[in-house]
């Protein structure tokens, strides 16, 4: 299969391979949502379903007897419950900058990887949500922290980075789910015309909002489009930094840091670049989508997943940095207890995923190989789950006495909640990729095009 145009020298991985017309498109991607179930994917389905199951018995615990439940003890006043808040929320951030930001700086290669990103990034700040309300102990009072001018005129402390965060995630979830389902519905159009059932005629009419493709709908589209993408644009600094003052305010050792906020913005687009790499390959193959996402796509986010990395290490480094040179005991403590600890394994083994295993990415051959590809972006996950517990647990349980001093182990309902909020996020992402076009192919239509009369121009 020959690729679409010619490609310059410096860009020798074509974009799109063996796409020679919209109607080949169309097939391509609408083909998992025509063809009858896979047994397969009912398989993960019922495993999904299963854990989905765990999850809600978990979540019945711990509303009946309360956080005791859980593994918290003094002074690990927060655990399993912040740190599984904390790894969501960078996940759901690779979305918001693969559709957002190269949408904006008009990157082509984001069309044939976008929806996949911005589904995730919905499903991850789904299950990120449930892991704060039930921390309060009484979620059922959980609308006290939304400000709404109520009878009693009681308002939420706004000094509290807790109340910013449910601005912000809530803004951040209400403007992802309204840029995802406007990217959807010329693509929910064509399936509800090319439909052959009475009910998904109906179904997807319904949510295409009677999109008929004219002149003036494609105008309107793309201004709502690129508003709602330099809306979303500021959100992927902004949620995640103000998650970072939830430890940066403290006066913990090793929380009282400048150098949260950017590190963690960088910690969040690496964990998040990482899941839509792991997630994409797998679906890659068995959807048949290897001519729309290409090793020039596999390339190109394994690029940023280097870039982060250095990132993210060059936020290590000066926190160990920081440590030594604030002169402070306690500082110095919090650094070395992190490497030398009960806790150090975790802490190497972050080291190992975060910074050493991405190295492999300055190699060309390891960037296009899909099997190093798929090992590192698990690594990267473990490991960015394991910099959250360091920063978490390894910083509270051992703080200013030593008399307070108290190891963390998780309980059976710390490891169902987290086990099942996998399984649910699973199960909704199985659910996107049989009913939902997983690439655009409005944007792929749009992209061929633009290749083929490049190709044509460098011709004549």
């Amino acid at each position: 299969m020959e690729p679409v145009g010619q490609p310059d020298a410096l860009d020798p991985a074509p974009l799109l391979v063996g796409v020679k017309d919209d109607q080949t498109v169309t097939q391509i991607i609408f083909r998992p949502v025509w063809e009858r179930t896979r047994r397969g994917w009912w398989i993960l389905f019922l495993i999904g379903l299963g854990g989905v199951g765990l999850l809600i018995t978990a979540i019945s615990v711990t509303l009946a007897r309360g956080i005791g439940a859980w593994g918290n003890n003094i002074p690990v006043g927060w655990a399993f419950g912040i740190v599984n808040f904390v790894w969501w929320i960078g996940i759901g951030h690779a979305g918001t900058l693969i559709s957002a930001i190269l949408l904006l700086f008009q990157q082509k290669w984001r069309t044939s990887i976008n929806r996949f990103a911005e589904a995730m990034t919905l499903f991850a700040v789904m299950c990120a949500g449930m892991f704060p309300v039930l921390h309060l102990g009484r979620p059922w009072f959980a609308y006290w922290l939304v400000p709404y001018p109520n009878l009693m005129r009681i308002w939420p402390q706004f000094r509290s980075a807790l109340t910013w965060d449910v601005a912000a995630v809530s803004t951040y979830f209400t403007v992802s789910l309204l840029f995802w389902y406007v990217g959807l519905v010329p693509d929910l159009a064509s399936l509800r015309d090319a439909s052959k059932s009475r009910l998904q005629r109906i179904v997807y009419g319904i949510f295409a909002l009677g999109w008929r493709g004219s002149g003036r709908q494609w105008h309107h589209y793309r201004i709502a489009y690129l508003l709602l993408g330099g809306l979303a644009t500021p959100l992927v600094v902004s949620v995640h930094t103000i998650v970072s003052f939830d430890f940066a305010e403290g006066l913990i050792p090793g929380w009282h840091s400048t150098i949260f906020p950017p590190y963690f913005v960088a910690g969040a687009v690496f964990s998040g670049f990482a899941l839509v790499l792991t997630l994409m390959i797998p679906a890659r193959r068995f959807m048949g989508l290897e001519q729309v996402i290409t090793l020039k796509h596999i390339d190109n986010m394994n690029k940023v997943l280097l870039a982060t990395s250095m990132m993210v290490g060059y936020g290590y480094l000066i926190e160990q940095f920081m440590g030594w040179y604030s002169g402070n005991i306690y500082e110095m403590y919090s650094v070395l207890n992190r490497m030398f600890g009960p806790y150090a394994l975790i802490f190497w083994l972050l080291i190992l995923c975060n910074v050493l295993a991405p190295q492999l990415m300055w190699s060309r051959r390891m960037r296009t190989n899909l099997a190093v590809t798929f090992g590192v972006s698990l690594l990267v996950n473990v490991g960015m789950w394991c910099e959250r517990f360091v920063i978490v647990v390894v910083s509270l349980h051992r703080d200013f006495l030593p008399s307070s001093w108290a190891m963390y182990r998780p309980t059976w309902v710390d490891l169902s909640l987290f086990t099942g909020t996998l399984a649910f996020f699973g199960t909704l992402f199985l659910l996107f990729l049989r009913f939902l076009p997983a690439v655009s192919a409005s944007e792929v239509k749009e992209l061929r095009q633009e290749l083929s009369e490049h190709a044509e121009e460098k011709a004549a």
